[in-house]
């Protein structure tokens, strides 16, 4: 991921609970291959899209990526079906990390296997003490999330054994760095 100090830095979009994986990328956009960086762009400019209207905008109109680059959200996470694209979408997107009450196992599983984004899990419901559009400071290797106007600074949980492989880039990259497999 390149995030050798594990800081990640900019605007929080909030999102309530069981946020599901047709609303972070709608079916009709699953025939986008990541793997073709066009269609990786195009993927990332469809995140959120399906979010109700009572959102703000998550990405602008004509803009393919999002001024956002952490999510704060409920519980269960990434529910319903088990598509990468859900974790790749967010990432294409330009977000870095989610701070979730709790994940959906695959969305979970999916975001340390890509290396794509940082799933943290919070101590406390948070949705409601973040606005949309604050800077917010998280530090994956201290596991907390900090308001930069308030300064108030909340716990989350660690990602133990897990934070490693996402931070070599997923699965792959972290065999290569650790000689589980040969490198490229």
């Amino acid at each position: 991921m390149g995030n050798d100090n594990g800081i990640i830095s900019g605007k929080v979009y909030i999102l309530d609970d069981n946020i599901d994986t047709d609303l972070i990328i709608p079916a009709c956009y699953l025939n986008l291959v990541p793997t073709i960086p066009e269609e990786y762009r195009k993927l990332g400019s469809y995140a959120l899209s399906g979010l109700p209207a009572s959102y703000p905008r998550f990405i602008r109109e004509g803009q393919t990526v999002s001024e956002y680059s952490v999510i704060v959200a409920g519980k269960n996470f990434g529910c319903g079906s088990s598509r990468e694209h859900a974790v790749t979408a967010l990432a294409a997107a330009g977000i870095r990390a989610v701070v979730a009450e709790s994940y959906a196992r695959i969305f979970f599983r999916n975001s340390v296997a890509t290396g794509e984004l940082y799933p943290m899990e919070s101590e406390q419901p948070l949705r409601n003490l973040f606005k949309t559009g604050a800077e917010v400071e998280v530090d994956t290797n201290r596991g907390v999330i900090t308001d930069i106007s308030s300064r108030r600074t909340f716990k989350l949980k660690t990602l133990g054994a897990v934070g490693p492989v996402v931070a070599a880039g997923g699965i792959f990259g972290y065999a290569r760095s650790t000689g589980m497999i040969r490198k490229k």
